[in-house]
């Protein structure tokens, strides 16, 4: 049976439209279609359907009814077994990897924000026709070309091929001997190419020497650069990105990559590792997605989280970064992980689980009561690696296991421990088992110290860290704060988010590291002048003395870290 057809047109790049022109064969009596309300890989209800109007449907001369059956569903009643004919109009205005856009300059596009799915026929091949693409426009995407169109095996592939079109650059290279393309929207006259080529090259080929093979034919990245910006989306094939341009490579680019390009890299290698981790090696509870409501796991923190360790790891051992700027790397994850007082709280199974409603809509007090499934739990990685090294191993090994014995398929956290224990025994696994559920610290510093790495604290605080606090400065807004973390001296004296703090002890204030500078010699107490909500409020805050605030990490002297695996895999 031919399967669903649809006709996706530029029509309005001013207004930023798309019209799409849905043909189905042989629909049933109540033919039932949805629009899916999230796209794989990023967990939150997004609502594409708030961006679909004009829906009519058709057999041939006679219009249909639509009726709408909830937010994202609709049903139309059709006679006999004519073709039935849905016309509609998508606004895309979103400027990043998730949904869609269309300007002048650009059309991007997931299927899961344009394609209706047709209820019934989700495993019956889709296929896909472009039309009004302006002339000198190229169009970049994996699927599958089929006549002058293209074509998915079924409703979940059509969703896993982003479209990239518009007069991008674009350049190729082999990567294990599998063709990789780079296409790149929106860069500077400046960008150096070769060197993106060159540089993604040995990520691909440090990877794909991890996993022992390539599980794709071809592979994309689709990269869009703007002026600020910075994230990914995996697919089987290919990855949509988006960068700010400044992270692009310029003919002035070290040898040794600068940290906008680093950033940049490291964002390449985390999408790329998830063509295995994510997308083939998946939660058990992803076997087979639901479009139409949240999908739960509680492994996000293996599946973002190990991908987030590995991303910057691969760096190294591509040679694209030395064991020193891997370790500065490294610390800034650590910093990033110990600044949350909600590590202590929220263990990383359910922040996996909550992160529909907690890690993808974050607020002033995200940082008292959740954890971070990608930082904490690249830390989990890390501890997990050195723990399995100690006995002969390392997480390279369970990472191939777990590929070799779900054939690139589902796992369960239960697997996941399986793999450990026969790798390392019951003690590791129950320790990550402890790691995942609890909320106790890591072991970095020890399990580091064995491996050859010294730890240290590194820098003294800002007042804002003294304080328990995180603020946003500038001339034009002054001092706002963003966050007041649980069991500081700002939360004791009556700090809120949103305060902007104008003075202290009688002084304009317009730093807040000025702030003890006001203060009389031995006197630690600071008198807060705030503006809340317009009205002026007076706090009294104690600041409590300067300590060493950043953790640093670096190779100790003596035998080298040989055990660490750095740099072959």
């Amino acid at each position: 049976m031919h399967g669903p057809d649809y006709r996706v047109e530029l029509a309005d790049l001013a207004a930023h439209r798309f019209r799409v022109t849905l043909t189905l064969a042989h629909p049933a009596a109540e033919q039932d279609f949805s629009l899916p309300v999230w796209i794989p890989g990023s967990y939150l209800v997004r609502e594409f359907s708030k961006h679909l109007s004009r829906l009519s449907a058709c057999q041939g001369e006679r219009e249909l009814p639509v009726e709408q059956l909830d937010k994202a569903s609709w049903r139309v009643r059709c006679t006999g077994a004519e073709a039935l004919v849905l016309s509609y109009e998508v606004y895309a205005f979103d400027a990043s990897v998730r949904t869609a856009w269309l300007d002048s300059q650009r059309a991007f596009f997931n299927a899961s924000s344009l394609c209706l799915r047709a209820h019934g026929r989700e495993s019956e091949p889709h296929r896909l026709t472009l039309a009004a693409v302006p002339d000198g426009w190229q169009v970049a995407t994996e699927m599958r070309v089929q006549g002058d169109g293209f074509e998915a095996a079924d409703y979940d592939e059509l969703l896993d091929h982003p479209f990239e079109i518009g007069p991008h650059w674009q350049g190729e290279f082999q990567a294990a001997g599998v063709p990789h393309r780079i296409v790149v929207a929106g860069a500077w006259p400046s960008f150096d190419g070769e060197r993106l080529l060159a540089d993604v090259q040995r990520i691909c080929e440090a990877q794909i020497a991890l996993w022992g093979g390539a599980p794709f034919a071809r592979y994309s990245f689709l990269l869009w650069a703007v002026d600020d910006g910075h994230g990914g989306l995996e697919h089987r094939a290919s990855t949509a990105l988006i960068c700010a341009r400044r992270e692009l490579p310029t003919a002035a680019e070290p040898a040794t990559p600068g940290d906008n390009y680093m950033r940049l890299l490291g964002l390449f290698s985390h999408e790329y590792f998830h063509a295995w981790n994510v997308k083939r090696l998946r939660p058990a509870e992803f076997a087979t997605f639901d479009y139409q409501r949240e999908n739960y796991t509680e492994l996000l923190w293996f599946f973002e989280g190990f991908t987030s360790y590995y991303d910057e790891l691969v760096l190294l051992r591509a040679g694209l970064v030395d064991a020193p700027r891997y370790l500065k790397l490294l610390a800034a994850s650590v910093n990033s992980v110990l600044a949350a007082p909600g590590r202590c709280v929220q263990p990383l199974s359910a922040a996996s689980f909550e992160a529909w409603t907690k890690y993808y809509r974050p607020d002033e007090n995200s940082p008292n009561t959740t954890s971070n499934y990608y930082a904490q739990g690249a830390l989990v990685a890390l501890c997990l690696d050195l723990s399995l090294r100690t006995r002969g191993a390392g997480l390279d090994a369970l990472m191939r296991q777990l590929w070799h014995r779900s054939e690139g398929g589902p796992v369960s956290e239960a697997d996941i421990l399986a793999g450990v224990r026969g790798l390392a025994g019951d003690e590791v696994a129950a320790q990550l088992h402890a790691w995942v559920h609890g909320t106790h610290e890591l072991p970095l510093r020890e399990l580091l110290a064995a491996h050859g790495v010294a730890w240290r604290e590194d820098g003294r605080q800002t007042v804002a860290q003294r304080l328990g606090l995180r603020v946003r400065e500038s001339a034009l807004t002054g001092i706002q704060v963003s966050h007041v973390l649980s069991g500081g001296a700002a939360e004791a004296g009556g700090v809120n988010a949103r305060d902007e703090v104008l003075g202290c002890n009688g002084w304009r204030l317009r730093r807040l590291d000025d702030a003890p500078s006001l203060l009389a010699a031995g006197d630690t107490r600071m008198r807060l002048l705030v503006s809340r909500d317009q009205r002026l409020v007076e706090l009294t805050v104690e600041l409590p003395p300067p300590r060493n605030a950043a953790v640093a990490l670096a190779l100790a002297e003596g035998p080298p870290a040989a055990r660490l695996g750095w740099p072959a895999a």
